[in-house]
């Protein structure tokens, strides 16, 4: 599904997290889930990988990750 290079990256990252005893949960809105994706297309994710939330809307980034809606309405452009 990923390019080569990016799916070395993310082996890099997956395996430099495991190496240090560690987990990533991403909170992506522009990309879509494509960062979690290409970490989780790598085979055993799992260890380094925790879970992730897809917060597109103004809404969601600040039900579902607590964003400030002050910090949305000075710095974001999203919906």
């Amino acid at each position: 599904m990923f390019d080569t290079r990016i799916r070395d990256k993310a082996a890099k990252v997956n395996h430099t997290l495991v190496a240090r005893g560690q987990m990533i949960v991403t909170a992506e809105s522009c990309t879509g889930g494509l960062i979690a994706g290409a970490l989780t297309d790598v085979p055993g994710s799992s260890d380094a990988v925790f879970g992730g939330y897809v917060t597109y809307h103004n809404r969601a980034k600040i039900e579902m990750i607590g964003v400030d809606e002050e910090l949305i309405e000075a710095l974001g452009r999203g919906v």
